[in-house]
């Protein structure tokens, strides 16, 4: 492979594997088995039987449990352990034996792009978990799914095409985390008013109502002093 098809297959495996590991595996492993795609000699390993049989059973696993909405973020939690492990492991198969220093920059990136696609799936869940239909997760969740496949092609066999989107859902990701963030924020608030109960006023600190029961006290002293001094 030359040094793009290189880039391209690292950085779709990483991409890849923080949206659904088990799915990038069984792909890989059943492109390279078949002859559809020679794979990098690290990543031979796929296409062994047994791996490919694992991958399956656990990507229809993963298929039904990400469309149970409140249980798909608890999968998404469980897969924390998996997605991004996954994601650094693949990443080195593909860029092989190629010095140290590169080794660890490849660690790094392909760790980096495992918990950003990782966190926006997480993320995403979570606040389509707050709509009380499932039609949502499912039509989220059969998204990911497609978008795991045609994304691990597009890096395959037209990796310039996958670098491009790949740059523009990085600028997407920079965009939209720290709106994914917030909204769990609020959330989590949320859910602690509904479970904890609303904190008193005075414990939150002087507010607008504070300052204005304060001030009204005060007229009414300074009132009842000017009625004094007049008798």
């Amino acid at each position: 492979m030359g040094i793009v098809e290189t880039i391209a297959l690292t950085l779709g495996v990483a991409w890849a594997s923080g949206i659904n590991a088990y799915a990038t595996v069984a792909v890989l492993g059943l492109l390279g088995a078949t002859g559809l795609y020679t794979l990098p000699p690290d990543l031979e390993i796929l296409s062994s039987p047994l791996v490919i049989a694992i991958a399956g059973l656990m990507f229809v696993v993963e298929f039904f449990a990400d469309k149970i909405p409140g249980f798909d973020t608890v999968w998404d939690a469980l897969q924390t352990f998996v997605r991004l492990p996954a994601g650094v492991v693949l990443a080195l198969g593909a860029v092989g034996d190629v010095g140290t220093a590169t080794q660890i920059a490849t660690a790094i990136a392909g760790g980096t792009l495992a918990g950003a696609t990782h966190a926006a799936k997480a993320g995403s869940r979570v606040l389509i978990n707050t709509s009380p239909e499932p039609f949502s997760n499912w039509a989220a969740s059969t998204t990911e799914d497609a978008a795991v496949v045609g994304g691990l092609l597009a890096a395959l066999y037209h990796p310039v095409a996958f670098l491009v989107l790949l740059g523009l859902f990085a600028l997407l990701m920079i965009w939209l985390l720290p709106k994914i963030w917030r909204g769990i924020r609020a959330v989590a608030a949320a859910v602690g008013r509904i479970f904890g109960g609303q904190a008193p006023t005075a414990a939150a600190g002087p507010g607008p109502s504070a300052n204005a029961s304060a001030g009204f006290s005060l007229s009414l002293r300074s009132r009842s002093g000017t009625g004094r001094g007049r008798n």
